[in-house]
């Protein structure tokens, strides 16, 4: 675990990557107060990194963006690969900097919430988002960064699984009648679900949520936490 190279007794630096796309950088000193921002190497229009930035959002940590030129492809050099560090860096987040049970995003106290939180992190995961992500990228990064036009089969294919993916949402939001996936409290499973959204949400295919009544509430209370919104601000992918 990368918080073992840290120690409360004297300055230490730690530097962790994420799925190649992000990097924190953050160096800790003897005294809270004086500890240096967080730097987060990437950009909030990538989903991984805005993941991590909404999680530093969330608990309130102070933190810097150091844009990597992803076109330029400087997230595969050798100097951006040799601070990477496998690790799970959101999670790492919010146990590290969490100062109250209502900053627990991952309901850590609550073995049966903690559960429930696993479960919908890893619905994201391996549902959610390979269902979402070729839309995000045939319909906003390709357009955007490569003057391309979507690739309409790829699109109405993953649209399709979507569905799919979205009428069990609906089920178990409309049948548990929580505000949010794991309860009645906004958790990192939610989180997970906002960055891919918000984009999806600026295509034309964001009507397809209007299907599913429970579904879109559910969304638009993700949407409207403050640290989400101002996060949001920053997510815009120009040519």
């Amino acid at each position: 675990m990368a918080s073992r190279c840290c120690s409360r007794k004297q300055d230490a630096s730690v530097a962790i990557c994420c799925r190649d796309l992000i990097l924190i950088h953050w160096q800790e000193r003897t005294r809270p107060h004086l500890m240096a921002p967080v730097k987060v190497f990437g950009s909030a229009v990538f989903a991984n990194a805005a993941r991590v930035m909404a999680c530093l959002e969330e608990v309130g940590v102070e933190y810097e963006v150091v844009e990597v030129d992803y076109m330029a492809k400087e997230h595969k050099g050798l100097k951006h690969l040799a601070r990477n560090v496998r690790s799970t860096i959101s999670k790492y987040v919010l146990r590290k900097y969490a100062k109250s049970a209502q900053d627990d995003l991952l309901r850590e106290d609550n073995p049966e919430e903690a559960a429930m939180v696993d479960v919908w992190t890893e619905v994201e995961a391996h549902h959610y988002f390979p269902a979402m992500a070729p839309i995000f990228y045939e319909c906003v990064v390709f357009p955007a960064r490569l003057g391309t036009t979507p690739n309409q089969e790829v699109v109405g294919e993953s649209v399709q699984k979507l569905s799919k993916v979205l009428d069990v949402y609906e089920a178990h939001l409309s049948k548990t009648k929580t505000m949010y996936l794991a309860g009645d409290f906004f958790s990192f499973a939610d989180l997970c679900h906002f960055p891919f959204t918000f984009h999806v949400m600026s295509t034309p295919h964001a009507s397809l949520f209007d299907s599913y009544p429970h579904v879109k509430a559910w969304l638009e209370r993700v949407m409207a936490r403050p640290s989400l919104k101002k996060l949001s601000a920053h997510m815009e992918i120009k040519p």
